[in-house]
Formats: C-alpha cells, sequence, structure tokens
C-alpha cells in the first residue's frame, strides 16, 4: 500500500501573494540583480537584450497592478492577455495576481473565434491585446492595446501587493475539456507555493542559475518553469521571442551562459537533428528539463552521449502542474518521468473505482492527493466536469500507469480519449466538431497515430459525404477549413478518408482502432 497521509510538505502560509513570494524577497536581497531577459534577436550582443533587475522588476509588477486598479478592474475580476512573448505579457500576468485580479493567459496561436471563447466564458472585463492579433470583444469589455498597456505603470507609487489568501484565486488556465470545449482551471494563490517540491525534486534550481526556457507565456509549463520558480529563487530568466527557428537554442545557451535548458522532448529532438552541438560551449549547461510529452528512451541517450549532459523530465498537467520528475542526486531510469516529488502524495487508483492505493506493479489511475497545495480550485463553471476528476480525497488526471518497487512511475497512456500534441493536451471532440462543419465531411474522428518512436501526430479520419466527386476526397480543403478555425497545434497532420469508422455495438466511434483502418 502506497502512503495515503496526504501532501507532507511545508504548508503555505494563510496569507499569501503569488506575486509577492515571486519577486520581494530578490527584490530586497539582490535589487541589482538581472531578473528577466527577453531576447528578440539571438544575434545581437548579451549587452543589447531587454533586461530586467529585481528592483525594476517588483516596482514595474506593483505599478501594473495600479494601473489596473485605476480601470476598476476589482480583486477577482479577470483579465485575459492576448500577446506574444514579451515583458509585458509577464508584467500584465504579475501585475493582475499582485491586484488580486484573475489574469487569463491565452495562446497568440489561438485564431480569433477560439479567443473569443475564452474571453466571454471567462467573463474577464479587460482584454490586453498586441495590434496585430485581433478579436470582436462583447459589450462591455474594454480591450487595452500596446500603447494603453504602457500607461499602466505610469503615475502614483507602486502600491504594495494585494493582502490575499492562500486559497484566493491567482490565475486562470484553459485547457482540454471532455465535452469538446476548452475548460477553465483556476488556480489559487497558494500554487506558487505548491512548486517548491520541483525546486530539488527536479530542478536542483540554485539562485546563480540562468533558466532558458523555450516555451510561450501562456503555457503553465513556461509561467512556471520559465518565470515563476526562477524568481521564487532568486535566479535569471531568459525567453527568446523571436522567429521561430530551432538553431538559435545552443547560440542562445552559450551566449547567456544557461545553466538549465526547459523545452518539450520534440524540441530537443529538433535541436539534435539541426545543430552539430560540438560547435557550441554548453559548459554552462548543468543539464536540461523536459516536460510536457513522454521523453523517449532513445532520445535520452542520443542527448547523453552528443552533450554529456543528463536530461530530467517530469510528468504534470494544468490542474497541478509537475508532480513526478527525476533530479539530480537521483539515478535516472529510462522510459520513466521519475518518481513523486518530496512531499506530495501520489498513487495508482484502481480503474473501476475505489480510494485504496494500488501495490507496486499494478496498473491503474495516476492520482494526486487533493491536500496538495499546487492543485487547482477548480475548474471555472463546470461542476459537471469537476464531478469527473475527483474521487474522495484523491484528484485522477486520466494518465494509466504503474509504481514499481523503487517508486519510479511507468506511463500507459491516457484512459480517456485526450490527444499530445507539441506538449499540449488537445481533445478530439474539438478538432472534429470543427471539421463537421466542412460540407465535404460526412462523419468525422479524430486520434493520435504514433508515426515513430515517442512522436506522435494527430490524424482525422473522415467519411466523405460524396466520395465521387472531384473534391470529395481531397485533404487540401479539410486541412485549411481546420486552420481557419483552430490554432495550429491542434490542427490535424493528416486526413485519411475511409468508408466508415469503426464503432462499439451501442454505436460509440472507437477511436483507439482508428490506426487499424488506415489505408
Amino acid at each position: 500500500m502506497r502512503d495515503t497521509r496526504g501532501y507532507t510538505g511545508e504548508p503555505p502560509p494563510t496569507r499569501f501573494n503569488m506575486a509577492r513570494y515571486c519577486l520581494r524577497a530578490a527584490a530586497r536581497a539582490t535589487p541589482d540583480k538581472v531578473a528577466l531577459i527577453v531576447v528578440s534577436d539571438a544575434g545581437v550582443s548579451v549587452e543589447a537584450a531587454e533586461r530586467w533587475t529585481y528592483a525594476q522588476l517588483d516596482e514595474a509588477v506593483r505599478r501594473t497592478a495600479a494601473g489596473l486598479r485605476r480601470l476598476g478592474l476589482e480583486p477577482g475580476a479577470r483579465l485575459m492577455i492576448r500577446m506574444g512573448n514579451t515583458s509585458d505579457y509577464a508584467l500584465l500576468f504579475f501585475g493582475a495576481i499582485a491586484a488580486g485580479c484573475v489574469p487569463l493567459p491565452s495562446s497568440a496561436q489561438l485564431t480569433e473565434e477560439e479567443a473569443a471563447f475564452l474571453l466571454v466564458d471567462s467573463g474577464a472585463r479587460l482584454l490586453a491585446m498586441a495590434d496585430e492579433l485581433t478579436i470582436r470583444p462583447p459589450p462591455g469589455v474594454r480591450v487595452l492595446g500596446p500603447a494603453e498597456i504602457a500607461t499602466l505603470r505610469e503615475g502614483s507609487a507602486p502600491p504594495d501587493y494585494a493582502d490575499t489568501a492562500a486559497a484566493d484565486p491567482a490565475f486562470l488556465i484553459y485547457t482540454s475539456g471532455t465535452t469538446g470545449q476548452p475548460k477553465g482551471v483556476l488556480h489559487a494563490q497558494r500554487s506558487a507555493w505548491g512548486r517548491r517540491p520541483m525546486y530539488q525534486g527536479w530542478y536542483g534550481i540554485r539562485p546563480d542559475d540562468v533558466i532558458l526556457h523555450a516555451g510561450a507565456f501562456n503555457w503553465t509549463y513556461t509561467l512556471g518553469v520559465g518565470l515563476t520558480d526562477p524568481w521564487a529563487n532568486g535566479a535569471t530568466a531568459v525567453l527568446y521571442n523571436g522567429p521561430r527557428d530551432v538553431t538559435v537554442w545552443p547560440t542562445l545557451m552559450e551566449k547567456y551562459r544557461a545553466t538549465l535548458f526547459a523545452a518539450v522532448p520534440g524540441l530537443y529532438r529538433q535541436i539534435l537533428k539541426y545543430n552539430d552541438l560540438r560547435a557550441f560551449d554548453l559548459s554552462s549547461l548543468r543539464h536540461g528539463l523536459t516536460a510536457g510529452e513522454a521523453l523517449s528512451a532513445a532520445l535520452l541517450e542520443q542527448w547523453r552521449t552528443t552533450t554529456g549532459k543528463e536530461l530530467y523530465e517530469a510528468l504534470g498537467m494544468s490542474e497541478c502542474s509537475t508532480y513526478i520528475s527525476s533530479a539530480p542526486g537521483e539515478p535516472v531510469k529510462p522510459g520513466s518521468p521519475g518518481k513523486a516529488q518530496p512531499g506530495r502524495c501520489v498513487a495508482a487508483l484502481p480503474v473501476e473505482g475505489g480510494e485504496e492505493p494500488l501495490p507496486p506493479g499494478e496498473t491503474g489511475l495516476l492520482a494526486v492527493h487533493r491536500g496538495d497545495p499546487g492543485l487547482m480550485l477548480g475548474y471555472w463553471n463546470r461542476p459537471d466536469e469537476e464531478a469527473l476528476v475527483y474521487r474522495g480525497d484523491w484528484f485522477l488526471g486520466g494518465d494509466l500507469v504503474h509504481f514499481d518497487a523503487d517508486g519510479y512511475m511507468t506511463y500507459h497512456g491516457r484512459n480517456d480519449d485526450v490527444m499530445n500534441a507539441m506538449g499540449y493536451r488537445v481533445s478530439p471532440l474539438e478538432v472534429e466538431h470543427c471539421l463537421s462543419r466542412h460540407p465535404a465531411v460526412a462523419e468525422v474522428a479524430v486520434t493520435e497515430l504514433s508515426v515513430r518512436e515517442g512522436v506522435g501526430v494527430i490524424a482525422a479520419f473522415v467519411v466523405p459525404r460524396d466520395p465521387d466527386e472531384p473534391d470529395g476526397m481531397d485533404a487540401a480543403p479539410l486541412l485549411a477549413h481546420a486552420h481557419a478555425h483552430l490554432a495550429g497545434y491542434k490542427c490535424p497532420r493528416e486526413i485519411i478518408f475511409i468508408d466508415s469508422l469503426p464503432r462499439t455495438a451501442n454505436g460509440k466511434v472507437r477511436r483507439r482502432d482508428l490506426a487499424r483502418w488506415r489505408r
């Protein structure tokens, strides 16, 4: 039987503000230390990159909070952010939290249609948006462009951070829902404190670290590993917002003397494929961090052989961030993301029901004890979906796993149909709903297909409405339709035309059988 005592780490203080926790201590102890570097061009000198010290960052975040309050944004009110990877994005996110408001970080990749759903569903009163992005806000929503965002930091002296409770709302993030529509995951102020088991249970983080993260700000992986945790530990965060080119990452690691690099396994694979890493000075790099999708044993070995560095993997979810990981000082077991982080209470529960953890070696549903401070407050206005993920004192994320006698976890896939695309969770229902609106589609089912070890793509299996028509079995219009209505990472890479969909006796589509129906 596994430990069921609940979270055993240090509990968060009763009064707690996430932004204060991340910035106040370092701003007082090391005010002139560089906290954030934003690189727009990998070719410019290190001195030319945008830099923020802890003192500057602390003041700018509090001034942003004051500006949001002047606009009438009350504690608990939502602010949606629709921008690229800029310092303004980070200042707005932490500034809203500093004011006791609730930021909603969204992806710049979302279509206008997808972004509009998030805006309406969240009930956001303010929308901070880059000029190059568009949306038609509903009545009562104020849009802030870059010029207005800059003026938020002007005016009166910066106030103190809001006196929030640890269980007060801090931010709202959207992820795939079981109904096909994205659902909001509401996190508490304490969520930053709930990340403390990662510090040595994954990173081995130190105040002198320079952490380069390859993700976008809207992702909890980037907001956490790329900003929240470096700042809470007095380290330096480096983020890149220039053109997406896989060859820039070794350059950035070398130029900014990165000690930790964080990305999804797919990017590590591309870095190894398109760069000769022996041509770069990576001596400052202690190790890499990876999450978002499974790290294959082959990729781990290739990275080790090429760089002489270790890769430490983590498993998590939008609802609780990462809680299983490998870490410095612990042997890495290829094929396993690691063990439960110190203080976490994690188990495998029987699929068919029950709250008693399974013994080592038996496969069940991965569960996190609901006492974990990193666990979400709940789904935004989705009590029906909340009821599906709790079983007594346990939160169930839908992953099938087993633990061995040493505590290492092995992943066996999802118990539901949610797919993993570039580290993002994508509901097949959302993609199916989009494609089903195309006039050439009679029926459609979407699943993830494995193309090689550790690499999967989203594929749509389409029953054409009229296969005898000239364009009745043409994939191009369907792919164009998907890209017009869905973010790029949600779009299928392949359209496969079939005569009928595999179904159960009750008529339900058997998505797991689709790969066998491929022509």
